[in-house]
């Protein structure tokens, strides 16, 4: 399973995109807030993904944030609600105005979105509403590529943290320590995973 790419940035579209990794050209399809953030073509991208198997198809989805990544596969549990209408979801309405709605009980908001009626926004609310405490805290959580965040994600895995570990432990360590080179970076980064190791599963989800 690709949980994370980190390429060339060689195509893109409102909806999808192509990363070159290696001389590999990987195609996503990605929500428009992260089309929208995207840098140039030809420059150095980084990706976390969601791989979707299906018998017939295997298909990446891409995003810039965990959080985005993290609401994209909550909203495929939902009954009816498949990987194309999650990332409809995700291009109507930015994150936090889509936890609002879910959270508040506004399924108004949420039947303007395109290819979401009463019923399935209805759903959507009993099935995450209690659920949201589990998204990652707020920001970009994309580890940059390149520089000493990428040596420490690539130490972390090496040490065989999960890479949604080192991707959410990673991006508050950079916010933490703006400009900081790796060995401060691995040092908090490994105190931190260390430490939720200790409180237990709900304590490393929950940051």
């Amino acid at each position: 399973m690709i949980g994370r790419l980190s390429g060339t940035l060689v195509e893109k579209q409102p909806n999808q995109v192509i990363v070159d990794v290696g001389g590999v050209g990987y195609q996503l399809l990605v929500p428009l807030s992260t089309f929208a953030a995207l840098g140039a073509l030809n420059e150095p991208v980084v990706l976390l993904v969601h791989t979707h198997l299906r018998e017939d198809q295997l298909q990446l989805y891409g995003f810039l944030t965990a959080r985005e990544r993290q609401l994209f596969e909550m909203l495929i549990t939902v009954t009816g609600v498949g990987p194309a209408l999650a990332l409809k979801i995700l291009s109507g309405r930015p994150v936090d105005e889509l936890l609002a709605a879910i959270g508040g009980g506004d399924t108004a908001r949420l039947v303007t979105i395109p290819g979401i009626g009463k019923k399935t926004a209805e759903r959507i609310m009993i099935d995450l509403r209690d659920r949201l405490a589990e998204l990652v805290p707020e920001g970009p959580t994309a580890v940059p590529a390149g520089g000493p965040g990428a040596d420490v994600a690539s130490a972390l895995a090496n040490l065989g943290y999960e890479q949604r570990e080192i991707d959410e432990v990673l991006s508050r360590t950079l916010r933490a320590h703006p400009g900081a080179g790796f060995e401060l970076l691995f040092r908090a980064a490994v105190a931190e995973l260390s430490a939720a190791s200790r409180l237990g599963p709900r304590a490393r989800v929950k940051g």
